[in-house]
């Protein structure tokens, strides 16, 4: 019925509640990947056979949610600069899997229509 890991030094522990108890957002887990590269395979390996969703969410097969970030998007949503914190969350927005160069390209205003 459980399950002990240790996932960087960090100790879990995991139940099977049975079937009447389905994943649903209030559990997920964030991936921080530094490239596009790393966000590229994340997103494949995570979405197959589950679902992809907006602003670097999908669900896994099983239903559990992952958000797959760079985290330079923080940095970039959390500029001073207002105009260019808001570029980067309409860009943000109109993603499914998120993409570095174009939300570099957001806060920069080069982003192409």
């Amino acid at each position: 019925m459980t399950v002990n890991f240790t996932l960087e030094g960090v100790e879990f522990i995991a139940l099977n509640g049975g079937p009447e108890f389905k994943f649903n957002e209030a559990v997920s887990f964030f991936v921080a990947c530094e490239t596009q590269a790393e966000i590229d395979y994340f997103w494949e390996k995570l979405s197959e056979g589950g679902a992809e969703s907006r602003c670097g969410w999908l669900k896994d097969k099983f239903g559990l949610s992952w958000q797959i970030v760079p985290p330079i998007l923080v940095d970039l949503l959390n500029d001073a600069d207002t105009a260019k914190s808001q570029r980067v969350m309409q860009a943000m927005l109109q993603m499914g899997k998120l993409n570095i160069a174009r939300l570099e390209q957001a806060y920069a205003g080069t982003e192409k229509a």
